[in-house]
């Protein structure tokens, strides 16, 4: 490719060097420089790749882009006024703008927006349309699953991501657009053919993220300033504010009758081994919808899926199905063993999320609700004490255990969340080892139990000394039950 396609509906000014030249890859890491590349100088919260600009001509880079001035010879030198804008755009331009190719949905809000777009993809397949995401869970084309270091990753791995799913017959695509995905231009050069506003709570406010309650809605909001049709929580207390900033045809899903896709008669769900919620549909249809996903929270994660979905060939068949069927890695998953209690895996990891999880179980109304939990190492011990306290408060029985230890002895940590559990009146067991943990609530669950393994969700790893080693709780499950049969 010639580096003037490359910087096709771009502003910039090439201060040195040559439009006129071949160029080999993109490349925002200095340390992944080959000749012949083009190099990308970001600023981030930590480093300013301007300093690597240097370096990455040494390495043979043909072109260096940049919006600081910096003193270059013998290498291409083009400056813009964002870079990342600019990587954007480039990428796009790089990979063919794939989108273009493909029914585009982005998600944004503080929660939910996994379990959406999970149910987006569930339904669009259950239609025959294949569908890829990007997010929480990493880039999933089919059954493969490449892990990302950012719910949104940077605008060059999500167009490179596009052109594979093109290349795989994807049809469609779904997108977690994060607040600071939409502030850091990763989702540039895209017009989505949906946006998605789920909600919005207190939540990514501090140095390294957003100052203000203010900036953080705000960049949620520019999500709706490049899609074509938005798609807004009409119960959302902002939905106001996120509508009238909004440059696109809105229309709104909720509990109110005068949404264009409203439930009604929400109610909480329970059959052998799974949990979930079901609710009458109105609006443009109007049928009986059941999702086998626990909490009421999840009646308005479906809402947002159909009021896509029924835009993009699926009808009502295929709503059913995949919400019937829709399973998110790690988040209340359930893992049927028995018909006589109901085992979930959940990612649950802090005092919030995990408080989250066992009120909205709790609901269910559970013979015993059993949690089993551990806390990562090299954090701050204060929330080891908080997900004691919190466990103990709502569940009947607490399995203390590993989790990430990280360089920390995992009995130490134990101790920290078992001053937490002391503020408590709930009983807990102490079993270090993982496996060994969820073997003991297997072994121990009774008719009507709920267990939640916490902690590790989509996770497939323990990390030990500075060592990953592969650890998925679903394998040992799977390895627990063979031993028994043995």
């Amino acid at each position: 490719m010639k580096l003037s396609e490359l910087l096709n509906n771009i502003e910039c000014s090439i201060l040195c060097g040559s439009g006129d030249i071949e160029i080999n890859n993109l490349v925002y890491d200095s340390r992944k420089v080959e000749k012949g590349d083009v190099f990308v100088c970001l600023k981030g919260y930590n480093v300013d790749a301007h300093k690597f600009a240097r370096s990455a001509a040494e390495k043979g880079a043909s072109a260096i882009v940049l919006s600081d001035e910096i003193d270059l010879h013998d290498v291409t030198v083009i400056k813009v006024d964002d870079t990342r804008e600019a990587l954007a755009q480039l990428s796009a331009n790089f990979f063919g703008h794939p989108a273009k190719e493909l029914i585009s949905i982005a998600l944004t809000g503080t929660k939910g927006k996994t379990t959406t777009a999970c149910m987006i993809r569930s339904i669009l397949e259950a239609a025959g349309i294949k569908t890829g995401i990007i997010g929480t869970l990493g880039i999933v084309i089919g059954n493969d699953v490449f892990k990302t270091n950012n719910t949104t990753p940077e605008s060059f791995e999500i167009q490179q991501a596009l052109r594979k799913m093109v290349g795989e017959g994807c049809k469609a695509f779904v997108i977690e657009a994060s607040s600071l995905g939409l502030k850091w231009h990763r989702t540039d050069a895209i017009e989505f053919d949906f946006g998605v506003f789920t909600n919005f709570s207190n939540d990514h406010i501090g140095d390294s993220e957003h100052a203000t309650m203010e900036e953080y809605l705000n960049c949620k909001k520019l999500l709706f300033k490049q899609c074509k049709l938005g798609l807004l929580n009409r119960d959302s207390d902002v939905f106001e504010s996120v509508a009238a900033d909004a440059k696109c045809r809105i229309e709104t899903f909720g509990f109110d009758e005068g949404c264009d896709v409203y439930a009604s008669n929400g109610e909480l769900t329970r059959r052998p081994g799974f949990l979930g919620v079901s609710f009458d549909l109105g609006g443009y249809d109007s049928y009986k919808v059941h999702v086998n996903i626990p909490g009421r929270f999840n009646i308005y994660n479906a809402l947002a899926a159909i009021s896509v979905c029924r835009h993009c060939g699926a009808d009502r068949e295929a709503i059913l199905k995949g919400l019937e069927t829709v399973k998110v890695k790690g988040r209340v998953e359930p893992v049927h063993i028995s018909e006589d209690f109901t085992l979930l895996i959940d990612y649950a990891h802090n005092a919030l999320s995990m408080e989250n999880v066992l009120t909205t179980l709790r609901k269910y109304d559970p013979n015993r609700l059993i949690t089993m939990f551990g806390a990562g190492g090299n954090r701050p011990k204060i929330r080891r004490y908080e997900m004691g306290e919190i466990s103990g408060k709502y569940s009947d029985l607490s399995v203390v255990t590993e989790d990430n230890s990280r360089f920390e002895d995992v009995m130490d940590i134990i101790a920290d969340i078992e001053v937490g559990l002391a503020k408590t009146d709930g009983k807990y067991v102490v079993i270090p080892n993982r496996k060994d943990a969820i073997r003991y609530c297997i072994q121990n669950a009774e008719k009507g139990d709920i267990i939640v393994l916490a902690g590790k969700g989509h996770e497939d790893y323990q990390e030990i000394k500075g060592v990953k080693y592969h650890m998925d709780e679903r394998e040992l499950i799977a390895e627990i039950l063979e031993e028994r049969q043995q």
